[in-house]
């Protein structure tokens, strides 16, 4: 037995774990008690991540799908020629924005995976580019970039030295912390609330982190900006802004203060369902203490109106004085400055406008929810290939099926992946792909550029079990699929040349017959280039390294990148939609009676990623349930485990349902993530009984956010009734399952 120290990359957390192996196989994982920044913790997630890894549903070679819709085996050699021959013929008649990607969320926990995944589509000279970021978390990109000139400037709670911490829409406990590493946030909430500070969780149900720690504050769904817009109208009231900085750090201030003058928490009220009283008792502590953050995740982005939901709330922790302050805000570096260094070279900073609905890049991507549309929609730059690397579209965004059935219309769907999932079981090629233990790597992209850890450090780790059959890391593919395609990876012949190079000369060294990618020698020329030490030198620091600690007081005149150096509080576009909220307040008063369906997460379930994990869905959690509170239950006349519809515009689901009493009234909770009876290749997974809650969701240009492209995946208005007519759960709608 061989034992490794390396750290788990299915989420922010990065958690050190100690990896056993025996015979090429993982035989145990656990927590690295030793790691500098996690001490010793894990979710179960990570611990038995491996089991997903070494199914026998493993993806170990290159899939083709025939003409009556099965699949069979061919090489690789066929695979590459085949699609890039396509690539080609698109490129040549339709042009290169005929050829699009989508880049999910598995793609991001990896460094050079979505790199070479960009340099081929700036090869391909497309810009129709998707990422799943528009399902959960463009809305704090789009912000970033208007307030303070770059998308990737993301402040994050100084929770060591908070005084006052108010969590909205976030449940740390189960999901962790969304854009920021923290080790073990059960034990960091306790410890919050036993050193004095005051902590409150603002959320439609009294989650599993509002049960270990501080108050909870029950809210409508959907109703996140007005309690924001009534904050920020009495944090002024109450004298709470620090008119130094403002002046000195700020501009829009004035602007800022007429929009929240309509707004007095005792309006509010009426459609959050928080108190005046209450609310004014948060500003108070908020206000008073030295160091105070508001913080948000998925349950406000994913709202209809997260957009400027977020913005309010950053512009609140910049006016109060509480952004890059010790116990407030922080922004953290990287290993270089990332945000001058994009800044300077366009990284990420995109200006184009999508051919359906006008809308704006964020992230040099357009909206996921607007991919249906642009497949199905006619006309000059019309989507007819699609590569899908690291994401599964069609359980994670906004009304699947309508893109099912898009997707059946291209002349081109490529997967990377390493199952064939419900994606791939659409797809005319399917790719098989490393996992995170079969590669080297160093921590991915937000804490190596942009240092998101309460501890920032650094790790090398490298591949610490053997790929099975044929599986390729996804840059080698990328690399390859240039070449075939007839262009160069970053537009660069002379990037392309010099990757055929090395990746051919560590291709004979390595006895391989195919061009395959140096990574541990490209992962430590990036930590050269930021004047790190060597991939081979960090590997002498099995536990990590640590980097010097986060700083109050180094973002403000330092690293704004505004015109002006000012962090911009009201910026022209996010006021105009501001300006319309009066319509949005009125109909939530008239709607006040009527259910809101939200998501939830579960500590066994990571988005889609674990269902095919037997361990994982055992005992009773081979599905998902709609969650209502005891009293919508009895005035629906419905009982524990009997089956509702819940309906929207979009789509019908028939689901079980269970009460639960943490749950505010007239609000409808249903774990996302399932519905994998379309998928191919996950025997376990497909034998689930779970429904894809969203269906529910709507696409289209009319039905997203303008400013980010962000779906509307929760607070999403919906009917109820008792099911009748049917003997079990419908999965896809009440659909038959060959839909």
């Amino acid at each position: 037995m061989e034992k490794h120290h390396t750290f788990c990359r299915i989420c922010e957390s990065l958690c050190g774990l100690e990896v056993v192996t025996e015979g090429g196989k993982v035989v145990s994982v656990a927590p690295d008690p030793a790691h500098v920044a996690t001490e010793g913790f894990s979710c179960v997630k990570g611990l038995r991540q491996h089991e997903m890894y070494q199914s026998p549903d493993r993806l170990k070679y290159p899939l083709k799908r025939r003409t009556d819709g099965t699949y069979e085996r061919i090489s690789w050699e066929q695979a590459i020629s085949e699609i890039g021959a396509k690539v080609r013929h698109l490129r040549a008649e339709d042009g290169p924005d005929s050829v699009g990607m989508y880049v999910g969320t598995a793609a991001g926990f990896g460094v050079l995976h979505p790199v070479f995944a960009q340099g081929f589509m700036t090869g391909i000279g497309s810009k129709s580019m998707y990422a799943s970021a528009t399902q959960d978390c463009s809305n704090k990109f789009a912000v970033s970039r208007y307030m303070y000139g770059f998308p990737f400037t993301l402040p994050f709670p100084d929770i060591e030295n908070t005084e006052c911490l108010i969590v909205v829409g976030a449940n740390p406990v189960i999901s962790k912390w969304s854009f920021l590493q923290v080790p073990n946030p059960l034990e960091k909430l306790k410890q919050l609330e036993r050193r004095g500070a005051k902590l409150y969780f603002v959320d439609p149900r009294k989650t599993e982190s509002a049960q270990v720690a501080g108050t909870h504050v029950f809210i409508r769904p959907g109703t996140d900006v007005f309690f924001y817009l009534s904050f920020l109208n009495e944090l002024i009231r109450q004298d709470g802004a620090d008119m130094d900085r403002v002046l000195k750090w700020t501009e829009g201030f004035e602007a800022l203060q007429l929009l929240s003058a309509p707004w007095p928490a005792e309006r509010t009220e009426q459609v959050t369902g928080i108190s005046a009283g209450v609310l004014r008792s948060m500003v108070a502590a908020y206000s008073n203490a030295r160091g105070a953050a508001l913080y948000c995740s998925t349950g406000v982005n994913m709202g209809g109106n997260g957009t400027l939901a977020f913005w309010i709330q950053e512009a609140i922790n910049a006016i109060s004085g509480n952004l890059d302050r010790k116990g407030g805000t922080l922004v953290g570096k990287g290993i270089i400055d990332f945000i001058k260094f994009g800044v300077k070279n366009g990284v990420l900073m995109r200006d184009d406008k999508s051919r359906i609905g006008n809308f704006s890049s964020v992230n040099d991507a357009f909206p996921g929810g607007i991919m249906a549309d642009e497949i199905l929609t006619p006309g000059k730059k019309q989507l007819k290939a699609l590569f899908v690397t690291g994401g599964n579209p069609l359980i994670t965004m906004a009304n699947s099926g309508r893109l099912r059935e898009a997707f059946r219309k291209l002349e081109l769907l490529v997967t990377l992946d390493i199952y064939q999932n419900e994606t791939s079981s659409e797809a005319h090629y399917v790719l098989p792909c490393t996992d995170p233990l079969q590669r080297p790597d160093l921590p991915f992209i937000f804490p190596l550029m942009l240092g998101l850890q309460m501890k920032p450090y650094l790790q090398a780790t490298r591949a610490m079990v053997p790929r099975q059959g044929e599986q390729r890391d996804e840059a080698s593919i990328y690399l390859e699929l240039a070449r075939a395609s007839g262009v160069t990876l970053f537009g660069s012949a002379a990037a392309q040349r010099f990757f055929e190079f090395t990746a051919a000369y560590h291709s004979r060294k390595k006895g391989k017959k195919w061009l395959e990618i140096p990574q541990e020698a490209f992962l430590s020329g990036l930590l050269r280039l930021s004047g790190q030490k060597s991939f081979k030198t960090l590997l002498k620091f099995p536990h990590g390294i640590k980097r010097e600690p986060h700083s109050a007081g180094s973002f403000l005149g330092k690293r704004v990148m505004t015109g002006n150096k000012k962090i911009q509080l009201a910026p022209d576009i996010l006021m105009t939609y501001a300006l319309k909220l009066e319509d949005d307040f009125n109909k939530e008063k008239e709607h006040s009676d009527h259910f809101k369906l939200i998501t939830r997460r579960a500590i066994t379930t990571h988005n889609s990623w674990t269902h095919n994990i037997p361990r994982m869905i055992s005992n009773g959690r081979d599905t998902n349930y709609a969650y209502l509170h005891p009293l919508d239950l009895k005035e629906l006349g419905v009982a524990e485990m009997e089956l509702i519809d819940v309906s929207t515009e979009t789509a019908t689901i028939r689901i079980q349902v269970k009460a639960l009493d943490t749950l505010m009234p007239k609000t409808i909770a249903v774990p996302h993530g399932w519905g994998h009876q379309h998928a191919r290749g996950l025997s376990v997974a497909n034998k689930t009984r779970g429904v894809n809650v969203n269906l529910l969701a709507k696409d289209g240009p009319e039905n997203i956010d303008r400013v980010s492209g962000m779906a509307h995946l929760t607070g999403i208005p919906v009917k109820i009734r008792k099911a009748d007519g049917a003997l079990r759960p419908t999965w896809s709608g009440l659909d038959s399952p060959g839909g």
